[in-house]
């Protein structure tokens, strides 16, 4: 006789045992195998995820706490150039000089946003990111600018900027991108995030157009 293993026993009213262990969820997280070579010229589009069941990080006081973690966030080596806060995630462009460089910048951000987070929602301790970051390497003008739009324009794809007007996302840096097809006043006090130094960033994207306010982001990443 072959003996049967613990799944493959039946239950006492009939009905087939469920698998043991974590079951797989409708987002699966990013795999942990190592990631390919950075190249310094290269800007990357940055997702984070957070745990389910956290306070909406739009709240004006978790908005703040991320602001001031792009803030203080300062590295020679490592720089958040642009991003957007939605419900659950942010999503970034930065510039780092090697993975190593990556690897910190990333870390150093991700533990003073978990911080801060905790902070301003209440929390005395507790985890905020699920699993590891999502990375995309951006490595051409039109990609750049794709990311861009998509980054810029994300509270747009998730219907929270509903109007159809010039509106522009409050949640993320479009308020000091210099990039868009209208002249606007800039938002008055610091940037949070540090201006680009990559060439494909700073200018190499706008060969192929400015951005329109309105512009909806095409499916990515």
């Amino acid at each position: 006789m072959k003996q049967l293993t613990f799944a493959q026993r039946p239950r006492k009213d009939g009905k087939p045992r469920k698998r043991p262990g974590r079951k797989p969820g409708a987002r699966h997280g990013v795999p942990h195998e190592k990631r390919p070579k950075h190249a310094r010229w290269n800007p990357l589009h940055i997702t984070l995820r957070a745990v389910h069941g956290l306070a909406s990080f739009r709240q004006q006081v978790i908005h703040l706490a991320f602001l001031e973690a792009f803030r203080t966030t300062r590295r020679d080596d490592f720089r958040i150039v642009e991003f957007s806060v939605q419900t659950n995630h942010l999503h970034l462009v930065v510039e780092a000089e090697d993975n190593d460089a990556l690897a910190r910048g990333m870390k150093s951000f991700a533990v003073r946003a978990n911080r801060l987070f905790n902070v301003a929602s209440g929390r005395r301790r507790g985890q905020v990111w699920s699993g590891r970051y999502h990375r995309s390497d951006l490595k051409t003008p039109r990609q750049v600018r794709t990311a861009l739009v998509y980054v810029l324009g994300n509270g747009r794809k998730h219907g929270v900027v509903r109007s159809v007007g010039l509106v522009i996302d409050g949640a993320s840096s479009a308020p000091w991108f210099q990039g868009w097809t209208i002249s606007r006043v800039i938002r008055e006090g610091p940037r949070p995030t540090e201006t680009p130094r990559t060439a494909l960033l700073a200018r190499l994207w706008q060969k192929h157009g400015k951005i329109d306010p309105t512009e909806a982001p095409a499916r990515y990443g």
